[in-house]
């Protein structure tokens, strides 16, 4: 017996009376090994990350890296401020951010070799070039991929009982409907994907909602936590003897009864208990929302969190995301750059505020940059020849700026770094030791990281 994800997808939790109006990703089911190292936390002052992942490739010509001496059809529409830090400037529409680059390391010379949304996305999140890396053409996910980053870090960092070991919010990496390769656990195991969390009640903002982002957990009507937890006794007894893949079923429902039956864990998903100041600061959208829940998530003790700010309806809007091959600037200033702006920045805020910014790693990565010359359209194109990211929290220097492209932002100009490399940096801020090895369900050993760690860790 097997459930192919479709299949999965659709699975009812009726049995237990079960009421859970998100889903628990699954793919090709098998047994989840036990982890190659569980030791204590070593050398990084990081126990938890929070990664701000943009779908489609966020511009650096417009953000992080302008070029405005450059001839006007490389430079483009935007000015570049004053920062936070005398000496480095940034985009005119990422105010907010600009206030913190004290907090903030931005790399200014990444690099890979795909100018593909899914393999970048791939490389991006497994720190791994993906098959034929030079081919455009995006990869459905497969058990002999390379995990996806959380998927790696849960294996070395649980969460507290009831929690999923690593959660994604509110979609898929590269979009809302699909799974791409990269998404997932791959050789690790199904039981090693992380959850991937679908808002429920959350609409775009100018609904009716306010739980933007909130995973709604409640139990059927009529069906109370003793009854509940009989229910899933019973199920229990009656699965034993079955196939693996009926194993992986009762992972998956014990896991969703487990958060069901948890007061501890139905508060840490429960935005009503932000108060609204703190909500409003995030902005009233999906992106704002969902990373105000992915601190939530880590202060309530789960290791890592991917929050897609891309896919979808970003702040309200279908089908805004950082792929902007047309119209660049007028989306980027009026859609994209907005939200994103307002929840990163209240994110830095927060967590300074609330003393958790020195334990708590935040990264913003995207699957690649924006080509240099502006097209007839107003847009720009894939480019994986250079761009941009930033790394804050977690013993992370802040003020900082690693590495540099050329005077059109179109190669490094030095120190390139690669997605391996910026692998190695948090696995080194977290505190996993960078000779530890994963295995996949043959027992076969992969090191965890081929990359270097960068100079940007105090």
């Amino acid at each position: 017996m097997t459930f192919a994800r479709r299949d999965f997808l659709k699975l009812s939790l009726g049995g237990l009376g079960l009421s859970l109006p998100a889903f628990l990703q699954a793919s090709t089911l098998t047994p989840y090994p036990s982890p190659s190292w569980r030791g204590d936390k070593g050398q990084g002052s990081a126990r938890a990350c929070i990664v701000l992942y943009c779908w489609g490739g966020m511009s650096h010509h417009e953000t992080w890296d302008l070029k405005p001496n450059a001839p006007s059809e490389y430079r483009g529409e935007f000015n570049p401020i004053a920062t936070a830090v005398p000496g480095i400037f940034v985009g005119e529409h990422i105010p907010r951010l600009a206030r913190h680059t004290d907090k903030l390391a931005i790399i200014r010379s990444m690099h890979h070799r795909s100018s593909a949304h899914g393999k970048g996305m791939y490389w991006a999140i497994t720190g791994h070039a993906p098959f034929a890396a030079e081919v455009a053409v995006n990869l459905p996910p497969s058990r002999a991929d390379w995990p996806c980053l959380g998927a790696m870090v849960s294996r070395f960092r649980r969460a507290p009982a009831g929690f999923p070991h690593a959660v994604q919010l509110p979609y898929p990496l590269v979009d809302n409907n699909t799974l791409q390769a990269g998404d997932n656990a791959g050789f690790l195991g199904s039981q090693a994907d992380p959850v991937i969390v679908r808002p429920d009640r959350g609409r775009p903002w100018g609904g009716v909602s306010r739980d933007l982002g909130a995973m709604v957990l409640q139990q059927a009507d009529g069906v109370d936590s003793p009854r509940l937890t009989a229910r899933q006794g019973l199920t229990s007894v009656i699965d034993q003897g079955f196939t693996p893949a009926a194993a992986n079923h009762e992972h998956y429902r014990r896991m969703a009864s487990d958060m069901l039956l948890s007061s501890t864990v139905q508060a840490a998903f429960n935005l009503d208990r932000e108060p609204m100041r703190v909500r409003d600061q995030y902005g009233d959208h999906l992106c704002g929302q969902s990373v105000l829940l992915a601190r939530r998530l880590t202060e309530a003790g789960v290791p890592i969190v991917t929050v897609v700010c891309a896919a979808g309806d970003l702040n309200g809007a279908a089908g805004d995301h950082w792929d902007t091959h047309g119209n660049n600037f007028n989306r980027l200033k009026r859609d994209l750059l907005p939200p994103f702006d307002r929840a990163a920045s209240a994110l830095l805020g927060d967590l300074a505020e609330r003393g958790r910014l020195d334990d708590t790693l935040v990264v913003m990565l995207t699957d690649f940059g924006r080509t240099p010359r502006i097209n007839g359209g107003a847009g720009r194109d894939h480019y994986p020849n250079v761009f941009s990211i930033f790394l804050a929290g977690g013993g992370v220097r802040g003020g900082t700026v690693y590495g540099s492209s050329d005077r059109l932002g179109a190669e490094p100009r030095d120190n390139p770094t690669g997605p391996a490399d910026v692998h190695a940096t948090i696995f080194q801020a977290l505190g996993i030791p960078l000779d530890s090895h994963l295995q996949d369900n043959t027992g076969r050993a992969y090191a965890i990281t081929d990359g270097r760690v960068l100079p940007i860790l105090a």
